[in-house]
């Protein structure tokens, strides 16, 4: 009698999901101890993001979180987007904050309102709102690869500043924490 092992399906995606935002969240904590500031509040908002989507994304096959988890989560997005909010008033990238911050609310109040079975089944959210979210994070991850190109090593100009930056100060690497977290917030609405 054959038994069908499968190495490579919705469980091992959604834990290596759960992994991504763990370490994009730890690496946001470090960005927050060498940041100032605005810097520092905005490294802090995406840690939440990073470790609240690797919270959502555990299979459900695993674990599946009781029905006052969801509203809990829309609560925490909810009162993170209300800095983001105000802050959207000096600049874009808090703006992207607030649609971040927007998304999560809504992802989680969707998956209150969801029968337990369907979730990570696709088709539970409104889909015109999903689409935009959609739209808006893969143009977000497009373009934030394109600024990771290293403008400056192609043109060979060596620009490199010469100190030794700490792991927090890198600014290509807090590119690279957003662009993980865009990521993450596509596979999380394709699935929603």
């Amino acid at each position: 009698m054959e038994r069908e092992v499968r190495v490579h399906g919705p469980a091992s995606s959604g834990w290596l999901l759960v992994a991504l935002c763990a370490v994009t969240g730890a690496y946001c904590l470090v960005r927050m101890r060498s940041g100032a500031g605005e810097e520092r509040g905005a490294a802090g908002g995406e840690a939440l993001m990073g470790f609240g989507m690797a919270a959502m994304a555990v299979p459900a096959a695993v674990f599946t979180p009781p029905s006052w988890a969801w509203p809990v989560y829309a609560v925490v997005f909810g009162a993170a987007a209300v800095p983001a909010l105000w802050a959207a008033r000096s600049g874009a990238h808090h703006l992207h904050h607030l649609v971040g911050a927007g998304a999560m609310v809504y992802m989680s109040v969707v998956m209150a309102g969801a029968p337990a079975h369907a979730h990570g089944q696709g088709g539970s959210g409104v889909p015109l709102l999903t689409g935009a979210l959609l739209l808006y994070f893969a143009g977000y991850v497009l373009l934030t690869g394109v600024r990771l190109v290293p403008v400056a090593a192609v043109a060979g100009s060596g620009a490199g500043g010469g100190g030794s930056a700490g792991w927090g100060d890198r600014p290509e690497l807090a590119r690279a924490c957003r662009l993980s977290m865009g990521i993450s917030m596509v596979a999380m609405l394709l699935t929603l």
